[in-house]
């Protein structure tokens, strides 16, 4: 059964169906089903539904304990939601599902045979969704007899709290099929921005300088990373800086996410991995989950201290977000997206204090494009390569948020 809508917008409720039981399935599990869906989980890996149910009656019973819920409540969320072991029972209890979306490992080939495996089950009209972060979602519709219903919807970490979904038809993709899917999640609580199927989607493309020119100024010894960190939030605005964001998100994961947007740009020198990174994670300082990172999360460990130099502080966000904002240009000439949207992902899907696009309006974009040819001319690095639409409205006036 297809999702469909009613006259004032709510989804009409269908069998949904999640494929990985690890914190993002799980959390997409739980939003369905606080919104009445019946809910399909599924893994194979041994313990991974287990730690799931846990975590879902660890939330609910914190959501309780706020009088977010009433225990009534909470006891009709879980119930909505059955644990499946694919190692045990196999993909056909999903037939019923309507609405399938996988979250499981970021590798090609494994969620291609995921979908080819689907598609044997579920009916002929259901629509099958990739919560992918990077990965094309051609090439996943490519996999299927009928790519025509296969779409990305991406949700944020953790999916129950972050508002933002990127939905990303392939180029197979039936409009249709995109529709039903931003009103499913609609009706979901989320708000939903449509970006074209290219490496990175609209966030994890035009966040890359965030944290890679925040990695190079490392490297060069502009700053260390308590300054950096700190001039972005107490400067910048940021919520959090980049390096304990990392930490935060995993460098395994940030560092993967990084290869996968310049390998699908085809070596594009705007999105080159850091080595530093790099290093971090064969290390294994992969950040928080480790309890070492850039900063040290074992008991007892003393932050380090920020120069708190505001010259210095200035100059670095000045930096950074130059490349933040040229990059959000560029996808906005690209037409990656409208630049709504763009404005929209950057501010409901990482939490920037403004949209880049109307930030760089408010720098003015003369000075955003002086200081990208600065970094032009002293690395000769084409990294620093201003966005014909940035140099355009510098030169002519007007502003870079027009479509």
């Amino acid at each position: 059964m297809t999702p469909g809508t009613e006259e004032r917008g709510a989804v009409t409720p269908v069998r949904i169906g999640v494929i990985g039981a690890g914190a993002m399935g799980a959390g997409i599990a739980l939003v369905a089903a606080a919104h009445g869906h019946e809910v399909l989980l599924a893994d194979a890996l041994p313990g991974a539904l287990e730690r799931a149910r846990e975590a879902h009656q660890a939330t609910m019973a914190r959501d309780v304990s706020k009088s977010r819920r009433s225990m009534q409540e909470a006891d009709a969320v879980l119930s909505h939601i059955t644990y499946l072991d694919t190692s045990a029972d196999g993909m056909a209890p999903l037939a019923a599902c309507g609405f399938v979306i996988e979250a499981i490992i970021e590798q090609l080939a494994a969620k291609q045979a995921l979908f080819r495996s689907l598609e044997a089950v579920v009916a002929g009209n259901a629509i099958l969704a990739t919560n992918t972060s990077s990965l094309s979602i051609a090439a996943l519709a490519g996999a299927c007899r009928n790519p025509a219903r296969v779409v990305g919807v991406h949700f944020f970490n953790p999916a129950p709290v972050m508002p933002l979904v990127e939905i990303i038809p392939a180029i197979p993709t039936l409009p249709e099929i995109a529709v039903a899917a931003g009103t499913l999640v609609r009706g979901w609580g989320k708000t939903t921005v449509q970006a074209k199927d290219t490496p990175g989607f609209i966030v994890n493309r035009i966040a890359r300088p965030f944290y890679g020119e925040s990695l190079r100024m490392l490297e060069e010894g502009v700053a260390d990373v308590a300054t950096i960190d700190w001039a972005l939030t107490t400067i910048g605005g940021f919520r959090m800086g980049p390096f304990a964001l990392m930490d935060l998100i995993g460098n395994d994961v940030n560092f993967a996410v990084s290869c996968s947007v310049y390998e699908g740009t085809f070596h594009d020198p705007r999105y080159r991995p850091s080595v530093t990174q790099q290093r971090y994670v064969e290390s294994g300082w992969l950040g928080q989950k480790s309890k070492r990172g850039y900063y040290d999360y074992t008991d007892g460990a003393t932050p380090p201290a920020a120069v708190q130099d505001p010259l210095l502080g200035q100059r670095i966000v000045d930096r950074v977000l130059a490349m933040l904002v040229n990059e959000a240009v560029s996808a906005a000439e690209l037409r990656l997206a409208s630049a709504m949207d763009i404005e929209t992902a950057m501010t409901r899907g990482v939490n920037y204090p403004r949209g880049l696009l109307a930030w760089g309006d408010q720098i003015g974009a003369a000075a955003i494009l002086g200081e990208i040819e600065r970094l032009q001319r002293e690395f000769a690095d084409p990294r620093y390569r201003p966005a014909r639409r940035l140099r355009r409205v510098a030169q002519q006036g007007g502003s870079l948020l027009d479509d």
